[in-house]
């Protein structure tokens, strides 16, 4: 099966920056849309950003100019490289990738989550 695994969530104050990484392995013909999710608890998850396989992207609002979305086709990587962190970012990131198995079916997974914590 295909997993995904989640690095670079941690504490940080506000105004600072981190770096996450999901990294997929296992069966994997190739991977379409990626993204990353971000949940607070007793809130519902929201999308944070999007990047399809041609490069192009998509950004929350509250997130736009701040937060970069990229992807390493070659390693099954997606990246989140997140600046000018605030409190309001603080959540657990998750991260989603549409993996293509040679069935030529597309599964949604999801990485296991990552705590992000911005203190005031």
């Amino acid at each position: 099966q295909v997993q995904l695994v989640e690095s670079g969530g941690g504490l940080v104050q506000a105004g600072g920056s981190l770096r996450l990484s999901c990294a997929a392995s296992g069966s994997i013909f190739s991977i379409n849309a990626m993204g990353w999710h971000r949940q607070v608890s007793g809130k519902q998850r929201e999308l944070v950003a999007t990047i399809r396989k041609d490069g192009s992207t998509n950004y929350a609002d509250s997130v736009k100019g701040r937060f970069t979305i990229s992807r390493d086709n070659a390693k099954n990587t997606v990246y989140l490289q997140m600046n000018s962190l605030k409190p309001e970012d603080t959540a657990v990131y998750y991260c989603l990738m549409r993996v293509v198995k040679r069935s030529q079916l597309e599964y949604a997974i999801w990485g296991q989550g990552t705590q992000v914590t911005v203190s005031s």
